[in-house]
This record gives C-alpha cells, sequence and structure tokens, in this order.
C-alpha cells in the first residue's frame, strides 16, 4: 500500500500518439495529477476528463501536468481525446501494471465472470517525485475542481 511521501512508483507508457511517457522526466519540472480511470468514452469517464481538460489551463499555471491512465490501447486513448476534445495526457497501461503499483486494481464480477478493473483514483506527486496525495474510489463529477483546490492550498 502507498502512503504519502512514498516515491511515486515510476513507469513508462505510452500515450495516445504512441509515444513514451516517463514519470521520472516530470522530475524537477513538475507537479504531477496522475489519475486512473476504469474506461475510455463510458459515462463518468468522459465526465472526469472532460471535467479536467476544461481546466487543465489552470493546472498548468501552478506547474502541475493532468496524466489520465486506464488499461486500454493507445488507438481507444486518440479516439476517445478526439472524440471530446480533450487536451490532457492519457497513457495506456494494457497490461495493468502499472496499475497494479500503484493499488489501483481489483476484482469486479460480470456476467458470471471476474475480471480486473481499476477503482477511479488520483495520486499528486510533487517536484521530487513523492506522493503527497492519495484518494481511492473518487467520485468523478467534481473531481477536478476538487484536485485543483487542493494544488492551490498547497501553493
Amino acid at each position: 500500500m502507498l502512503n504519502v511521501g512514498d516515491p511515486a512508483p515510476e513507469f513508462d507508457l505510452p500515450d495516445a500518439e504512441m509515444e513514451m511517457v516517463s514519470l521520472a522526466s516530470f522530475r524537477g519540472r513538475h507537479i504531477v495529477v496522475l489519475y486512473f480511470y476504469p474506461r475510455d468514452d463510458t459515462p463518468s469517464c468522459t465526465i472526469e476528463a472532460i471535467d479536467f481538460s476544461e481546466i487543465d489551463d489552470r493546472f498548468l499555471e501552478l506547474g502541475a501536468l493532468v496524466i489520465g491512465v486506464s488499461m486500454d490501447d493507445c488507438l481507444a486513448h486518440g479516439a476517445f481525446r478526439d472524440k471530446h476534445g480533450l487536451s490532457i495526457q492519457l497513457l495506456s497501461d494494457t497490461e495493468g501494471e502499472v496499475c497494479a503499483l500503484y493499488g489501483v486494481l481489483h476484482d469486479k464480477e460480470f456476467e458470471g465472470r471476474t475480471r480486473h478493473c481499476i477503482q477511479r483514483s488520483t495520486f499528486v506527486i510533487d517536484r521530487d517525485g513523492k506522493l503527497v496525495r492519495l484518494l481511492y474510489g473518487v467520485n468523478a463529477r467534481g473531481h477536478a475542481a476538487e484536485i485543483l483546490t487542493y494544488l492551490k492550498e498547497l501553493a
């Protein structure tokens, strides 16, 4: 289990353009708002992604980058981004390895089968690569504004 003050688990994941993104590349330069969501283009995930995108410039003013992660592939991310005009970066963790590192996977019963699903969660990572906020099981609606308020208080 992760705790505030722990180093954020490192990762390298592809974005919607299939370019690799490394968490380490942001160290010393940006705060990272890393949010995990279950699936592209579902109602709650769409609300959350649009909410983050609509105030993305306000995150940037605070030196923060917003990055979404799901187990969808890069092509799905590109279609999701383009369909809704999203400005935030979406990363693909198709094998769920990074999701497991952050402890956001849980088993869910679906049509008589058990499968791994992502619990909607958000992590704020400071410029030194340390976890400063961990939120599991968040509500999509209003979450982006909640995180922005937290970052303003942190500043």
